[in-house]
């Protein structure tokens, strides 16, 4: 009896080994953020000599030679997992079946991910953004005039400590003049300097002797001194302001700083009653301390601050290719390029944005799933006993035939 009686219950047993492995992988894999979970997948292992037909009937296989079984491993990459929230600023989910992290180990090869939960290491001084594994995710930098560099580079978490105030450039007041009862009406606005978080600009409404419904307007400033053509403002007969529309204000501030202001003040009115402000605005900050940085639905690493304001520190790249199932993975969570990938595009790259595809503070689960893979455990394990037992049986045969021969 020929020996390759044993060979399809072992490559079977080993086979389905394999089988357990994944099985067993994935269960561990039940809370591993990102992880895409593995098949394994069973094909017929063919002997030396080719299936031909039948020459007769010219249907079938008249001189198969088939020979065991072998499995083979495939990740469901483009299998999404449910989005969970973690609160975390620096985790950031993709919702989207194609669509990739872009990330570098420390001998800047790239790897491919889907796994968005990310942490801060300091690396010779500079703070880079990293994932659990230590690879540096990549981005693009932002300049000083907001825009985001078109070269890829890690993304380094760099910001001021503290911005400086801004200052007023344009201001907005609504308000009452008293038509009758009063003969001058003062008004505040704060404005702010390049080198102060804020001064209360005085605007004083005088009444014109000889002049019906005409006002003087004039402008005192704490810590500086503001300069304009003599403004007179004029009303018609229902209140309503004639003009001026805007004002054109230089503020020379007692620290040596200087600022152009432009005041609109085509609300105003004159009606009877109280000078009352009902709006002011103005559009400069005071100085502030940094607060928070976190990721935002457009994959902008933000800084922000105590005065409110919010730079833009970096902007995360996403991939996406041709043919993603393709990509060589490393592990559950980490995949390699190929050329059966296909090209490469950016999703999300330093001029390309897509706000539905990124969540922030929240992560990719799991795909695996309990119950589907417990189920598959026992068929995998109910294969290997039979395999078992054919091997067993085999061999009792076997040993029959040798004891007959004796």
């Amino acid at each position: 009896m020929a020996l390759s009686i044993f060979f399809p219950s072992v490559t079977g047993l080993n086979a389905q080994s394999e089988a357990m492995s994944v099985v067993s992988e994935n269960i561990a894999n039940i809370r591993t953020v990102g992880y895409k979970s593995a098949d394994a997948l069973f094909q017929t292992m063919l002997g030396q000599q080719p299936a031909t037909r039948n020459n007769a009937t010219g249907l079938g296989a008249s001189n198969t030679d088939v020979h065991g079984v072998n499995s083979y491993v495939r990740y469901n990459i483009l299998q999404q997992g449910t989005i969970t929230s973690t609160g975390n600023n620096y985790d950031v989910a993709i919702n989207g079946s194609n669509a990739f992290f872009v990330l570098n180990d420390e001998y800047g090869d790239t790897y491919y991910s889907r796994a968005g939960q990310f942490t801060t290491r300091t690396e010779n001084g500079e703070v880079y953004l990293v994932n659990n594994s230590g690879y540096k995710l990549q981005g693009f930098m932002a300049g000083e005039d907001g825009s985001f560099s078109g070269t890829l580079s890690d993304i380094v978490i760099k910001y001021p400590e503290k911005v400086p105030s801004v200052p007023t450039s344009e201001a907005e007041i609504t308000a009452n003049v008293p038509a009758d009862g009063v003969d001058t009406s003062t008004y505040g606005i704060t404005v702010y300097g390049e080198n102060n978080d804020g001064r209360t600009l005085h605007m004083v409404f005088s009444k014109v002797e000889g002049k019906i419904n005409t006002w003087n307007v004039n402008f005192t400033l704490e810590d500086g001194t503001v300069t304009s053509q003599p403004v007179e403002a004029v009303f018609d007969s229902d209140g309503t302001l004639v003009s001026p529309k805007n004002i054109s204000l230089n503020v020379s501030w007692d620290d040596g700083g200087s600022n152009n202001i432009t005041l609109d003040i085509s609300n105003m009115t004159q009606y009877a009653g109280s000078a009352g402000e009902t709006y002011v605005s103005q559009d400069g900050f005071p100085g502030g301390d940094f607060r928070t940085s976190y990721i935002d639905k457009d994959g902008i690493l933000k800084a922000e601050y105590g005065n409110g304001r919010v730079l833009d520190v970096a902007k995360i790249a996403l991939v996406g290719f041709q043919a993603p199932e393709n990509l060589t993975p490393i592990s559950g969570t980490m995949f390699e390029y190929n050329s059966d990938v296909g090209e490469s595009t950016y999703i999300m790259g330093h001029d390309t944005s897509n706000s539905n595809i990124l969540v922030p503070q929240s992560v990719e689960a799991s795909t695996a799933n309990v119950e589907e893979e417990f189920s598959e455990m026992i068929v995998v394990q109910r294969a290997y006993s039979l395999n078992a037992t054919t091997f067993t049986t085999a061999n009792e045969m076997t040993s029959t035939v040798i004891d007959l021969k004796e």
